[in-house]
């Protein structure tokens, strides 16, 4: 691609004498860089790419993006170019790239700490029940028009990129246009928004379903973390809130387009009235001063009455009509990962429940919804744990939570990277109640099969924090680990060689 049109679409001032010199790769990594390619020097969280110049120039690269405001070495020769925010640049040099996709696409973005990966995959199902092509970007992996693609962190293999680095994000944009891809529904993160990631796209839709505290070791403080929130909403031509969050009002206030506001208890354009909910879902009516649609959603919990309440509203917005809402939703037959029943067979005689809940807020929405969920006598089991290299304020806060609404907690492992998992636990036990009915079990395979070995008659056990997740990371790397398989293989043994196991370990 000619240098004069990637410098055009990043704002780089491009020498006259190089505008039709010909780039052959944009990279910000050094060990991927082949000759002819473009160098954007990145200042990382850990790395700056600036350090890096003489090693990408060695290895072919045709020029080099710098940040105006750091100190780089100009190797002789090789053509330097500057950018006020690399970041910015490397977004829309990667946009560029792979054609303008977000401009051949009607994307919505979601964002807030928890609910969206269930909204997208709720509004999903209302555009396709309207005969839309969707694509789907988030926790849960991408999807282009049904077709799952591919998507993986350059810098970091073994991270779970919600919202995917700009190489990754636009070619996954571009495949979706060759899929004649209509509307995208893409899950937001802070870190994508702090990063710059998103500078190219404007967004048709946006939608704040909560903020709670999560991520701190990245923002540093709440106040950064609503912040980098809210830069979605300046970049969309509609903004739908949660009026019940009390971060509502900052977001509306740095919002350019038309704002709605959703709201079950409060004041707001749409409200929830009328009100049911059982195992088997949620049912209200979406009232808002001119019109009033019944509900139905077949995801249990109060928190899928705001979730579906967005996606119903920004369908609406959109232009869709009542039936094929009310069509949309009740199709959605549970989201993976959230609130998930593992399918145990015949002989069983308690349930369990797989769900992603890893903040504080998410595991108390989780455990509240769980509660209802039992009959007189029932006990409700967590098994949880708490990410390592990640936010270390919230771990005896969630064994608070734990302590305050679970009968009997296994206290494991949930990803713990270069930390020790022991040490981890140790942090979450300073929140649990002493008097609590507890085990530890650092191996969350062995907590697994400890917690299916002495479940009892009625018991609810949830499996909290990985939700649909299929590996594990330790300091050793990443490993496959399938929660269902496990919890099927572990009720299998408990069946095949008695089933009324008396436990050597401490019981629950």
């Amino acid at each position: 691609m000619k240098l004069e049109l990637l410098c055009k679409a990043a704002g780089i001032r491009c020498p006259d004498a190089e505008i039709s010199r010909e780039i052959s790769a944009i990279e910000t990594d050094s060990r991927r860089v082949k000759v002819g390619a473009m160098f954007v020097c990145i200042r990382g969280l850990h790395v700056n790419g600036h350090a890096y110049i003489a090693e990408a120039v060695r290895a072919g690269a045709s020029c080099i993006l710098v940040q105006r405001d750091c100190e780089w070495e100009a190797p002789k020769g090789v053509l330097i170019l500057q950018s006020e925010n690399t970041r910015c640049a490397a977004a829309r040099l990667y946009h560029a790239w792979y054609g303008f996709p977000a401009q051949r696409l009607k994307i919505i973005g979601v964002t807030g700490t928890n609910g969206k990966t269930s909204v997208t995959c709720l509004l999903r199902a209302i555009l396709e029940a309207a005969l839309c092509r969707c694509g789907l970007i988030g926790t849960v992996g991408c999807e282009s028009a049904g077709r799952r693609l591919q998507v993986a962190s350059a810098t970091d293999p073994l991270a779970n990129m919600t919202t995917p680095d700009p190489a990754e994000l636009y070619r996954v944009l571009a495949e979706m246009v060759e899929d004649r891809v209509e509307y995208v529904l893409m899950e937001v993160t802070s870190h994508a928004l702090a990063l710059d990631k998103l500078d190219p796209i404007e967004f048709e839709a946006a939608i704040f379903t909560n903020l709670t505290p999560e991520h701190l070791d990245f923002h540093g403080t709440m106040e950064a973390y609503a912040e980098a929130k809210a830069r979605l909403f300046s970049k969309s031509r509609l903004a739908i809130f949660n009026g019940d969050s009390p971060y509502a009002a900052y977001m509306k206030a740095h919002t350019t387009g038309p704002c709605i506001t959703c709201a079950i208890d409060g004041d707001a354009d749409y409200v929830a009235e009328n009100r049911s909910q059982s195992e088997s879902g949620v049912s209200y009516d979406l009232s808002s001063r001119d019109s009033r649609i019944r509900i139905s959603c077949p995801i249990a919990g109060d928190f899928s009455v705001m979730n579906s309440m967005q996606a119903a509203v920004c369908a609406l917005q959109l232009g869709l009509g009542a039936s094929v809402i009310k069509a949309g939703i009740s199709s959605v037959m549970g989201v993976r990962g959230r609130m998930e029943r593992v399918k145990l067979g015949l002989g069983a005689e308690f349930r369990v429940l797989i769900d992603y809940a890893h903040t504080p807020d998410a595991l108390e929405n989780l455990l509240r919804t769980a509660r209802q969920m039992l009959n007189k006598g029932e006990r409700l089991v967590l098994l949880f744990g708490c990410g390592g290299d990640r936010d270390r304020t919230k771990r005896p806060v969630m064994g608070k939570i734990a302590s305050a609404y679970a009968d009997a907690i296994i206290l494991t492992s949930d990803n713990s990277r270069s930390e020790e998992p022991e040490a981890i636990l140790s942090e979450i036990l300073t929140g649990i109640d002493p008097k609590s009915v507890y085990t530890v079990i650092p191996d969350r395979k062995e907590a697994i099969d400890f917690a299916i070995q002495q479940a009892k008659k009625g018991d609810l056990i949830l499996l909290a924090g990985k939700g649909h997740e299929e590996y594990e990371i330790t300091k050793e790397g990443r490993r496959p680990f399938c929660e269902r398989e496990l919890v099927q293989k572990a009720f299998r043994l408990r069946q095949g060689s008695n089933p009324t196991i008396e436990s050597t370990e401490t019981e629950l």
